[in-house]
């Protein structure tokens, strides 16, 4: 009997034994798919265990490089040990709200495919004194390559993207004008500045299908953090300096930057409203003036638009809203679903800042030449320090202002 109730015991021991083996595999796979536990969200913004990183109470002397706004000369130390993020974000409708755009230097939007707009979001300056939940990141596509381009390289963000694919030719034919992956491989991207989540995996990249509070298409579900990329990128030796002691910023261009104006002297800004593609309202997009804070308020679709991380709502001090020819890539992809933009040419914009407008001309000579605007007597137009949003619409599209 002694022996009988031995067995007994040792069963039960041995199924409580493989019941907590399991449960510990079971939640060690399903947290592979969860958020980091070091970063909290969401509604009161990421914290890393440290809180901000470094000291900014000090004096705010230092320019950042790409929209003028002024920081601590302990950020600008940070920052200017790395080198610019570009981080393809998407902008369907199940990926609102958004986290971290809020924290971007400067956002170039245009439609990606099927009047869905995305994101290709600058993190510099904005981001080096916390760490940022940025995403849903997606793919890439040749126009925001061409952007990109300009910031000597960025570090280039993205989930894979438009391609050629050889063995069944989509994408390929019309000379494979959309392949945005043939072209980072052609421009060396691959081991200067690309960091393709393809490449890189968890835990720098992760998936959270309910950060919105309710389940999404895996599609939308993509993140990663700021720190965590700057972390793949110093280990590969992609900081501020090539292998040759280069500066990722020796040959970039910045634009000219102004305070804004005084209160009195602005304008009184009305509404900012134009589509991307019409009959697509839900991409609609209305920036709304507020002069006493002197910034522009976005809206989508007819609502608010916020960032996840701050539950505050989108502001920029400038709006850019640049024309550009768009047409089908006619290369060969399911649904001539592939676009391209005329990027590397020059064209009509409008420019909104302190409750104003300028009529005014972009241009733009090379792949990495920067992309100049011009007000009506040819003199470059200086941007409000701070955040500066811009807009790629199709040629002739109506904006209401």
């Amino acid at each position: 009997m002694f022996k009988n109730q031995s067995n007994l015991v040792f069963k039960i021991l041995a199924f409580l034994g493989l019941y907590l083996l399991s449960t510990g595999v079971s939640f060690a796979v399903f947290n592979q798919f969860k958020k980091p536990m070091a970063l909290k969200q969401p509604g009161t913004g990421i914290e890393t265990e440290e809180s901000l990183l470094i000291d900014i109470s000090g004096p705010k002397t230092a320019q950042c490089p790409l929209n003028g706004k002024m920081f601590t000369e302990v950020e600008k130390e940070r920052w200017s040990e790395k080198r610019p993020l570009f981080v393809m974000i998407e902008n369907h409708q199940e990926a609102r709200p958004q986290s971290g755009i809020s924290e971007a230097d400067v956002i170039y939007e245009a439609v990606a495919e099927g009047g869905i707009t995305r994101f290709g979001a600058l993190f510099y300056c904005d981001v080096v004194a916390k760490e940022e939940i940025l995403g849903p990141v997606r793919s890439a596509r040749t126009y925001f390559v061409d952007w990109a381009s300009e910031y000597g390289p960025a570090l280039y963000v993205h989930v894979g993207g438009a391609h050629c694919d050889p063995q069944t030719g989509e994408g390929c034919l019309n000379g494979g004008k959309a392949d945005a992956l043939g072209q980072i491989r052609k421009y060396g991207w691959e081991g200067e500045n690309d960091l393709n989540q393809f490449s890189i995996g968890y835990p720098t990249f992760w998936r959270d299908y309910e950060r919105i509070g309710h389940t999404v298409a895996t599609e939308h579900t993509m993140y990663t953090t700021t720190e965590k990329l700057w972390a793949v990128a110093e280990k590969r030796g992609w900081t501020n300096k090539d292998p040759e002691g280069e500066s990722w910023d020796s040959n970039f261009v910045a634009w000219s930057f102004q305070d804004e104006a005084a209160e009195s002297t602005r304008g009184d800004g009305a509404k900012i409203e134009f589509p991307f593609w019409s009959d697509y309202g839900d991409y609609t997009v209305a920036w709304e003036y507020d002069k006493a804070a002197n910034s522009y308020k976005r809206l989508n679709g007819g609502k608010v638009h916020q960032d996840l991380n701050k539950n505050e709502q989108l502001t920029s001090k400038n709006v850019v809203i640049q024309f550009a020819k768009e047409s089908p890539a006619n290369d060969g992809y399911p649904g001539n679903i592939h676009l391209i933009y005329e990027t590397i040419t020059e064209g009509k914009a409008l420019v909104f800042q302190n409750g104003k407008v300028i009529e005014a001309k972009w241009s733009k000579d090379s792949r990495k030449g920067r992309t100049q605007f011009y007000s009506s007597d040819g003199k470059e137009i200086k941007f409000v320090r701070g955040k500066i949003w811009i807009e790629i619409l199709p040629t002739g599209t109506e904006v209401t202002y």
